[in-house]
């Protein structure tokens, strides 16, 4: 919300077509291409016409709001406020006459201004909202299971296809210890996995419970620090052979670690909340035609 971004507002207005789909009018102005264009940059689909009827009537009515507020933003005066003059004189003064074209300059401009104003306007309410740190203290207190990071540990595996040659692996190297193990871990996994077609050496680095399946983790997590397993462990991928080098134990954040972050947290859902609010009244208010 601090940061205006200028180029990206120039970049799509200069998208703007003469002869665009019309999908709703909102007071009489049109919601085009270009005003979907702008939300589904932010989404993973990047095509409009393959999204499903329930989620194109969703970004219909989002382009529909942000032109709502939109007008609203420039009804409150935002155009005169400094910090948006100077954005526009930048925007305007970083790119030719030639790169805004001259028969779209107009309209161009005019979609510039719009989407300049809106992001000014709501960066200005953004920053005006305040958290109390009464409010930042009672969220921790009641969401300390939501800080809690989770215990990790740092493990090698030599994966192979048969408990056999599991049993082999662990045979090898099971009276070595320390860094001579987890050298010789490292050269037999190497070698084992590349035989199937892996290009590893076996380091899984750290990682929690449940970012592993569930046979692998149980006794990943049950080993000491430096122990290897005794005997082969089993899941979809084949026979595990894993040594643990490292653990870290379950682990709650300070308040004084997360108090930053959980104020920009509750700021930005009461910001979300007053532009909610806002496009509920103005679309109250307004005349929309969905085509």
């Amino acid at each position: 919300m601090k940061k205006i971004l200028s180029s990206v507002i120039f970049t799509t207005i200069l998208s703007v077509s003469l002869n665009a789909n019309v999908y709703a009018t909102v007071n009489g102005e049109d919601v085009i291409d270009e005003d979907i264009q702008v939300l589904m940059k932010s989404m993973k689909e990047t095509n409009f016409e393959n999204l499903q009827a329930d989620k194109k009537e969703k970004v219909i009515n989002q382009a529909v709001e942000r032109k709502l507020l939109t007008g609203e933003a420039i009804k409150n005066g935002i155009e005169k406020d400094q910090y948006y003059v100077d954005a526009l004189k930048r925007i305007i003064n970083n790119f030719s006459p030639e790169e805004w074209g001259k028969k779209e300059y107009p309209e161009n401009l005019k979609k510039l201004k719009g989407d300049l104003a809106l992001e000014v306007w709501m960066k200005k309410i953004y920053d005006d909202i305040h958290v109390d740190d009464k409010e930042v203290k009672d969220y921790y207190d009641k969401n300390t299971d939501k800080f809690i990071k989770p215990a990790t540990v740092k493990a090698k595996h030599v994966l192979v296809k048969t408990e056999q040659e599991a049993k082999e692996v662990i045979k090898e190297i099971e009276s070595l210890s320390g860094q001579k193990l987890s050298d010789k871990f490292t050269e037999i996994a190497t070698i084992k996995m590349a035989g199937l077609g892996i290009q590893s050496n076996g380091d899984l680095g750290w990682f929690d419970k449940n970012k592993m399946v569930k046979p692998f983790s149980d006794v990943a997590f049950a080993l000491k620090k430096g122990e290897m397993t005794k005997v082969p462990v089993q899941t979809q991928f084949g026979f595990h052979v894993i040594l643990v080098e490292d653990k870290k134990d379950e682990e709650k954040p300070s308040y004084d670690n997360v108090k930053v972050m959980i104020e920009n947290g509750l700021k930005m859902e009461k910001f979300r909340g007053i532009i909610a609010n806002k496009a509920k009244v103005l679309r109250s208010n307004a005349k929309v035609i969905i085509h």
